[in-house]
């Protein structure tokens, strides 16, 4: 089999993505295999969720993967000891397990000391991790050795697969996309729902929805990118020709795992932690406002902590850690576990495209997009943890409780961590503004 060859039996297992990683001689079944100096890893290879493991001195991570060996007829011979080893203190990522319940598994090349091997790794719209491995002596190990790929997500290269003729690359896809958007010019306010019904949106999110539901994306339809592997993320603007605004952008909205939200219910803790509705709305209660690392929120009275993550070295030092509002008093209202935090981040965030718009009221609600936009790319979870720190990244709810005295209130969860326009480029290693 050659390299070509290859690629396309990728294809036809249903890979959307491959990546490859030439082999030290300590990259074994003993040893793990070295995935990086950062957790970049966790966005490239989908897993089934993080755990922290305490069973260790030092705090670590794991997350298991839908990974199988690739067989000559596309088959996917499942590894279900495979996972990804998180190691916070140097940081770093392995892959282990990888042999383990596996007969298919490439044994004599995964479990001992060779030098020149070639690694490969595709990735299914099914979350599913395809691997291939090749000996030094291989036509494939030469030809991929020969074009001398440089690194360009961590440790990996990424190979670009073969598609059908007349198809584009994904990014050429979605530039085209958001091309023919920009071009529409105002777009009535609208809502794709999950039974694929377009509906009017009146909310304040909507400049969001309308541009998903002109791809196609559902409304609160999955926890995967919106659009071939990119997550689309729109923000305000007042000039097309200015789009790095302080305008906030919503990165991600993961429910409180502990702390009184979790043990009472959302209703229970605007109650408790709430305040009286400031625009005179009668019967209303909100729990809002911006919680920094570190500042107490006038609004709320409660204080942003984040536990187990060393600042000035940039390392999480307790795999338990995690970010919790805290009162005036030491109780926790809520709180998100590195473990949430960490899932949330590497399942959708591995490539975003920041789109800025600008809204209308009249003659209705209208939308328009812009014709430059920017594409980021390269992120893992301890630049997100160090841009908390750094007060680019902060918790903006968006809680209320509505007819909050009558026998059935009616209580809006919206817990959203966001950052200003201005400052995604600390979340990313690459931030790049393109026209469409």
């Amino acid at each position: 089999m050659n390299l070509l060859q290859l690629k396309s039996l990728f294809v036809q297992a249903g890979c959307t993505r491959l990546y490859a990683k030439p082999l030290a001689e300590n990259d074994n079944s003993k040893n793990q295999v070295y995935f990086g100096p950062d957790f970049q890893a966790l966005n490239l290879f989908p897993n089934t969720g993080i755990f922290p493991d305490s069973s260790t001195k030092n705090p670590i991570f794991k997350a298991k993967l839908h990974f199988g060996w690739l067989q000559p007829n596309a088959q996917f011979a499942e590894a279900p000891g495979a996972q990804l080893i998180l190691y916070p203190q140097y940081p770093e990522v392995r892959f282990s397990g990888f042999l383990k319940g596996c007969a298919a598994a490439p044994s004599d090349l995964m479990a001992g000391r060779l030098t020149g091997r070639v690694l490969f790794l595709g990735v299914t719209s099914d979350r599913r991790v395809f691997g291939f491995v090749v000996a030094v002596n291989s036509e494939i190990a030469r030809e991929f050795l020969a074009a001398r790929l440089e690194p360009t997500l961590g440790v990996f290269m990424e190979i670009t697969l073969p598609t059908i003729p007349g198809s584009e690359d994904s990014r050429t896809r979605l530039l085209a996309e958001l091309g023919r958007i920009h071009e529409l010019g105002w777009i009535d306010s609208k809502q794709l729902d999950s039974d694929g019904q377009l509906k009017p949106c009146t909310a304040s999110q909507c400049g969001g929805f309308t541009l998903e539901a002109e791809f196609g994306i559902p409304k609160n339809s999955s926890t995967e990118p919106d659009f071939l592997g990119w997550e689309v993320k729109q923000y305000g603007v007042s000039d097309f020709e200015k789009i790095e605004s302080a305008k906030p952008i919503t990165l991600m909205t993961p429910e409180p795992d502990g702390g009184f939200y979790k043990e009472q219910d959302a209703e229970a803790f605007v109650r408790k932690f709430g305040y009286a509705d400031k625009k005179g709305r009668v019967d209303r209660m909100n729990f809002g406002g911006r919680h920094f690392v570190g500042r107490r929120c006038p609004p709320t009275g409660l204080t942003m902590q984040l536990s187990g993550f060393n600042a000035t070295t940039g390392k999480i030092t307790d795999a338990n850690g995690k970010f919790a509002l805290v009162s005036d008093a030491g109780e926790v209202a809520a709180s998100w576990s590195f473990k949430k935090i960490l899932e949330h981040w590497s399942q959708k965030h591995t490539k975003a495209v920041y789109v800025p718009s600008q809204r209308r009221l009249e003659p209705q609600r209208q939308y328009a997009y812009g014709n430059k936009v920017r594409l980021a790319q390269k992120t893992d979870s301890l630049r997100l943890l160090r841009a908390f720190v750094a007060g680019a990244v902060y918790y903006d709810p968006g809680i209320k409780l509505e007819n909050a005295s009558s026998e059935k209130p009616k209580n809006k969860k919206r817990s959203q961590f966001r950052v200003a326009s201005k400052n995604i480029n600390v979340l990313y290693e690459s931030v790049e503004t393109v026209g469409v």
